[in-house]
């Protein structure tokens, strides 16, 4: 990780004219973490992206996240992240490298805090759950996945794993409380439509989110929800429109917007206390236009750290 990264416009020190770049302590002791920290890891890798077919660059990403985010306001008085930098996979051992962070999140939601973790590839998906799962081991463990794809392929024995595979090896673990927001039609082949519904798997379309419905969306929302004990998010920027996010790993010409319809019920999951654990993933720098996705992501987080 870049060592300033963590730079901004400083208008003042009083607390009323902070950004998050002054909350921020760059750390690497796990026992500094309190209760309600927000503690950040990088996943610098996009190796199942590469095992996937798509197009590299998304392990370069959290630095560039990191650099939208410095200047966010901070809202809420005890407001404060750890970050431990990045975790990256340069000897292309993705599993080992899942495992690695694995261990790092069940760390941080074992005392008390929330995990906030920068793809990389969606390959993050199964190492961010894997350390909710460690840190949870008897509770029901729901996910909600915004995004275009269902990433529930089986992992080809010659591939391994890669970042479509993610919730088909969660669903291998465990009863499914998975929810998928966004998923396209043109996007997802019939088999891939045929294990969601074998695996139990819970989705709602692009096409359904739309202001007017969103008492419905709200109430398949709740449905999961209500149904678990912890919660994790996951967010695949490819979900969005290509216009406001042209830097992913498989861009989307019809993907959703952030728009209010979208701001309302994201916000909704953000307020449900069972949420420990949220990530973006696919932000590729390498495609971004005026870091227009990295920035978009950045500000998804955010919105976690306002609520």
């Amino acid at each position: 990780m870049n060592q300033n990264i963590w730079q901004g416009r400083l208008d003042g020190d009083e607390p009323l004219y902070h950004r998050v770049f002054q909350r921020v302590q760059e750390v690497t002791n796990y026992d500094l973490i309190s209760t309600n920290d927000f503690v950040l890891h990088g996943f610098a890798v996009d190796e199942g992206v590469r095992r996937n077919k798509g197009r590299v660059g998304a392990k370069n990403a959290p630095d560039v996240i990191r650099k939208n985010m410095v200047n966010f306001p901070v809202v809420l008085p005890d407001f404060s992240m750890l970050d431990f930098g990045n975790v990256n996979c340069d000897d292309l051992d993705l599993e080992y490298t899942q495992n690695v962070l694995a261990k790092k999140v069940s760390q941080v939601l074992k005392k008390g805090a929330k995990s906030v973790v920068l793809g990389g590839g969606h390959e993050v998906t199964f190492a961010h759950y894997s350390g909710v799962r460690d840190a949870f081991p008897d509770k029901k463990i729901g996910i909600i996945n915004i995004d275009a794809h269902f990433d529930n392929r089986r992992p080809e024995d010659e591939v391994g794993a890669t970042s479509g595979t993610g919730f088909w090896q969660i669903a291998q673990e465990e009863n499914n409380f998975t929810l998928h927001i966004g998923i396209q039609r043109n996007s997802n082949t019939l088999k891939l439509f045929d294990t969601a519904h074998h695996l139990g798997m819970k989705y709602i379309l692009a096409d359904e989110l739309f202001f007017e419905n969103l008492p419905s969306v709200y109430e398949r929302i709740n449905e999961l929800t209500e149904s678990v004990d912890v919660l994790y998010v996951t967010i695949c920027m490819d979900v969005f429109n290509g216009s406001i996010a042209p830097g992913v790993s498989a861009a989307a010409y019809n993907g959703l917007f952030a728009d209010a319809a979208f701001m309302h019920f994201y916000k909704h999951i953000l307020k449900n206390e069972k949420l420990v654990a949220l990530d973006v993933a696919e932000v590729n720098p390498e495609f971004d236009i005026q870091d227009r996705t990295a920035k978009l992501a950045a500000s998804l987080v955010n919105e976690w750290f306002m609520i």
